[in-house]
């Protein structure tokens, strides 16, 4: 195989996205390179799949926790996607694109390429947005992105909406638009004609009828080859056998906040002290390698429904979901043609506040576990997943073996800050006032879960630790800074090596203000142009 002038490792939002840009022009050479598979399996076009695709472990990296008293000694288990595209092929598609502030944060610590003025016209360039064109709505780009239409809208949408309002939310026809406001309204999805729109499908699709692209699946990279210190190649192991692959020029991570940190660890990147324990020669000191994890702490809400028209659950059970996947199959329409979560608020938590740092992802159905699986409640329901959304309690992922198949383990480190607690209980008080606000509250028969017994503060915290997860949103494992101390600089080159940079959530900074996948599809569209560029200056061209 002829070297490549790129190896991007990793296939989910953020390298597809940059095999697409970089394989532009033609000419390019670009290898990228997957542990999953491909996605064709019918469960990973319909949206309303998702919980059939987490129970497919051939399609997962399934993370395990370590248990620890800031988390109530819980092990939980943070899946992420093992297939092209990633986490957005098995994802609940809420399309958020983040506040303009969060990005604006970035560039204060990692430098201005990174601040709203560079990302909002990334954001403009992937998308192609239903609603047309305003307020920086992309309608050119590869990622089609949808509202919940006519045929699963119901008058439970309609109440959800006036609630906000009285609640003193500004109802949004579109809550992306950039103005960091208090807002309810329907959530954005990755869905274009009642299908999924993973990176995979929306990016490298196009972009794998292009020769100058090749993409290696089934392979597992085991770490960063070194001439010094100048990353040239990559070892992997495929179907058992472990190859090489030489680079022409640049290698790009892009395994996302809880695998990139491992293979630079596995590669000799790292803190001195802990790769001497594991047996790993020593490439590059950098002590901040898997340190600095931040994740949203999700908990569930669930309440009982007075009525089973104003619920989607009669339509995912027995004969309603009969009915449902009939309507599919026939349209693509109807609630399976539906992302997990029709409707968002965002809202302060405190007055003082100069915007959200709360959200509410709201949906007309509620789940159970029955042995370990979800399952459809028998009788009507609603659920709202809550999270503070700038958490600072900071967490870490490690190795603790040298085999690249041995899931590396997570210290999540929630609620350790007294400001974390305080959210965490004000956000829980406001879903439920949001919940008892009228005419939403007509329709409401009673909270099942948490349930009425986790009523005081240390009994919303005890819910937590009981009942919550991680927000699939983790950031910041190789965070990317002006400091001597951060892991890649404000260009993305991993400090201490050459020819090596990192491209996914494990670089940012801070945590977006929303769900990760749409930041993490504009910030790769704009690394491309920072990478370009910086490649052209070094060429003379």
């Amino acid at each position: 195989m002829t070297a490549a002038d790129y190896i991007i490792v990793g296939a989910g939002a953020a390298g597809c996205v940059l095999a697409e840009r970089l394989t532009a022009d033609g000419t390019t050479r670009v290898t990228l390179i997957e542990a999953g598979g491909e996605t064709r399996h019918p469960f990973f076009r319909i949206p309303k799949a998702v919980g059939k695709l987490a129970m497919r472990p051939a399609s997962l990296w399934a993370h395990r926790t370590r248990a620890e008293p800031s988390t109530g000694d819980k092990v939980e288990s943070w899946r992420r996607g093992k297939a092209l595209g990633g986490s957005t092929a098995i994802n609940g598609l809420v399309y958020v694109r983040g506040q303009p502030s969060d990005f604006e944060s970035f560039a204060e610590l990692s430098g201005s390429d990174w601040g709203w003025d560079h990302i909002g016209p990334a954001y403009e360039a992937i998308e192609r947005h239903e609603m047309g064109e305003g307020e920086g709505r992309g309608t050119k780009g590869r990622l089609g992105i949808s509202l919940p239409g006519s045929d699963v809208r119901m008058a439970w949408h309609d109440r959800v909406l006036a609630a906000g309002r009285a609640f003193g939310l500004s109802e949004k026809a579109d809550i992306n638009a950039p103005d960091d406001m208090p807002a309810v309204g329907y959530c954005p999805r990755t869905i274009a004609n009642g299908q999924r729109q993973s990176a995979a499908t929306a990016f490298l699709q196009p972009a794998r009828r292009r020769s100058n692209l090749t993409v290696i699946t089934g392979a597992t990279v085991d770490r960063i080859l070194f001439n010094g210190t100048r990353a040239t190649g990559v070892a992997f192991v495929q179907r058992g056998q472990s190859r090489e692959l030489a680079a022409k020029g640049e290698i790009i991570i892009a395994g996302g906040a809880l695998s990139s940190p491992g293979l630079l660890e596995r590669s000799g990147i790292g803190d001195p002290e802990r790769l001497a324990r594991l047996g790993i020669d020593l490439v590059a000191a950098s002590p901040q390698v898997g340190e600095g994890l931040l994740e949203h702490r999700a908990l569930l809400m669930q309440w009982r429904m007075a009525n089973a028209a104003d619920s989607y659950n009669r339509n995912h059970r027995s004969l309603g979901l009969l009915h449902s996947g009939f309507r599919y199959i026939l349209g693509r329409r109807g609630p399976l043609g539906s992302a997990t979560f029709d409707m968002g608020a965002w809202l302060k938590s405190r007055p003082d506040l100069n915007r959200p740092d709360v959200q509410f992802l709201i949906a007309p159905h509620s789940m159970d576990r029955v042995a370990g699986k979800p399952i459809t409640e028998p009788f009507p329901g609603m659920s709202m997943v809550v999270y503070p959304l700038r958490p600072s309690s900071a967490g870490s992922i490690h190795i603790d073996s040298r085999d690249p198949e041995a899931l590396p383990v997570i210290a999540p480190n929630h609620r350790a800050s007294e400001s974390d607690r305080r959210e965490m209980i004000a956000a829980v008080r406001a879903a439920r006032r949001f919940v008892a606000t009228a005419p939403l509250a007509d329709c409401v028969a009673g909270e099942t879960l948490p349930g009425p017994a986790f009523e005081t503060d240390d009994e919303i915290i005890a819910a937590y630790d009981r009942f919550a997860t991680c927000g699939y949103h983790a950031v910041g494992s190789c965070r990317m800074g002006k400091d001597d101390q951060s892991v890649v600089d404000p260009k993305l080159r991993v400090r201490g090596v050459e020819n090596l940079r990192v491209v996914d959530t494990s670089v940012m900074p801070v945590i977006p203000s929303g769900n990760t996948q749409g930041p993490t599809m504009a910030f790769a569209w704009r690394a491309a142009d920072v990478i370009q560029s910086e490649n052209r200056e070094r060429s003379g061209q």
